[in-house]
């Protein structure tokens, strides 16, 4: 073994250098180069950093850079995620994404267009003039539809949601609001007067049979009770007939 080499090393290094950090590695850990400033420090890890992905050998697990335009790769030519700039399709960062499909800005892809879809037509609404439906007889009626699915910045732009057409009715007569509510609050009150009348002719009626009944009371209480006549069979005394 080397005089620099040490076989008692920290850090997940399996044989390192007082000079150039990690050697080799222990078991399943990551050999990578780290540089600093003008020297490169050999460091062991469980997962390779950004901008490297991981390759495993039989000997040593090492961890090797993405291609300059990647950020992230799983591997040499197969990258996750792209630096400023570019666009991912595919495992490829691309500065212009190819016909069929546009850049997504914010995930920074390049993805399928979108087009506008909108459901179908409602039914025609009822032949209106001025929000009213009676007193005309030309109007107009109106039917809408939604947007199920918004477009992409590319895609075809959505439709018009409503539609107006004129329309030719029966002219009807309107009823006048205020008419028609004086009509009922007359009847209520009429209602009301029949009820209060009849409450009070009962009323009156009770009071009446109570000073009927009140004036007997009196009369029966003032007048002195009659005598009986006296019976003249039983004051005759009886005849002795013997004699």
């Amino acid at each position: 073994v080397h005089p620099n080499v040490s076989q008692g090393c920290q850090g997940g290094c399996a044989t390192c250098s007082d000079y150039n950090g990690c050697l080799s590695c222990k078991p399943r850990l990551f050999f990578v180069l780290e540089r600093i400033g003008m020297k490169q420090i050999g460091v062991c890890l469980s997962s390779c950093p950004s901008g490297y992905y991981g390759t495993r050998y039989p000997d040593i697990n090492k961890c090797a850079k993405c291609k300059a335009d990647c950020d992230t790769c799983f591997t040499k030519n197969f990258c996750t995620k792209c630096k400023s700039g570019f666009y991912l399709y595919s495992g490829k960062c691309l500065e212009k994404c190819p016909d069929g499909l546009e850049a997504n800005n914010h995930t920074m892809e390049c993805t399928s267009i979108v087009h506008c879809e909108a459901s179908e037509w409602s039914p025609w609404s009822p032949c209106t003039k001025k929000g009213k439906t009676c007193g005309f007889k030309r109007g107009n009626e109106v039917r809408v539809r939604e947007i199920v699915q918004h477009p992409s910045a590319k895609g075809n732009p959505c439709p018009a949601t409503s539609e107006s057409r004129k329309c030719i009715v029966q002219r009807k007569r309107c009823q006048k609001e205020g008419k028609g509510k004086k009509n009922r609050e007359e009847k209520r009150k009429k209602s009301n007067k029949d009820e209060s009348k009849e409450t009070r002719q009962e009323s009156k009626g009770r009071a009446a049979r109570r000073q009927n009944r009140e004036q007997r009371e009196n009369n029966s209480k003032t007048q002195p009770k009659k005598r009986k006549a006296p019976n003249k069979e039983q004051d005759l005394a009886p005849v002795d007939t013997a004699h």
